[in-house]
């Protein structure tokens, strides 16, 4: 299970373990707490009221501290179960429902022709249409994509980086979602 942290403004910074929230807590970095309580931890005893120590952890934290970076300038790193994720294990040429193992992260223009790895020169594709376009662009190859790439907003990032999202921490994602996103169902 993994804590959504974001910074106080409320821009998501990490998926974080539960041991790293409760420093978070420890620490006296958790400005604000959203979401379900998830887990609860205790320590020793106080030797003057022998009341024991407990910190209890939300799903969603916002901490301390503004980010020096610019989020928005943020490119989400490209792995091939996020761009599946992405496109919905839809392959863009057959629009076929595939499974993981049977999808391959499909360049537009492809290497042969200077393309290059990015999220908006690639698209999945099933391996059957990723071989019959084979080094050659989709006009080329007389295969029109079904949809157009686009690179994920750092909210869709968050949400294609973590397969075991609660339901409280994926309404607070949703929420921040571009209206023209796909993850929107």
């Amino acid at each position: 299970m993994k804590v959504l942290k974001l910074s106080a403004q409320g821009l998501p910074q990490s998926w974080i373990s539960l041991e790293q929230a409760v420093i978070h807590y420890a620490c006296d970095d958790v400005r604000w707490e959203a979401g379900e309580q998830v887990a609860v931890f205790r320590g020793g005893h106080n030797a003057l009221t022998g009341i024991q120590s407990e910190i209890t952890v939300n799903s969603i934290i916002g901490t301390r501290g503004v980010p020096n970076i610019n989020p928005f300038e943020l490119k989400p790193g490209l792995t091939n179960s996020k761009l599946f994720a992405r496109d919905r294990n839809v392959c863009a040429y057959c629009g076929g429902l595939f499974r993981e193992i049977d999808l391959t992260r499909e360049h537009i223009v492809p290497f042969a022709q200077n393309g290059v790895d990015t999220w908006m020169n690639v698209v999945t594709a099933c391996k059957a249409c990723n071989h019959r376009k084979s080094s050659r662009t989709p006009e080329q190859a007389r295969m029109p994509l079904l949809y157009t790439p686009y690179v994920p907003s750092l909210w869709e990032d968050f949400i294609l980086r973590n397969r075991r999202i609660l339901h409280d921490q994926m309404e607070f994602l949703m929420a921040h979602l571009p209206k023209t996103s796909r993850l929107i169902a």
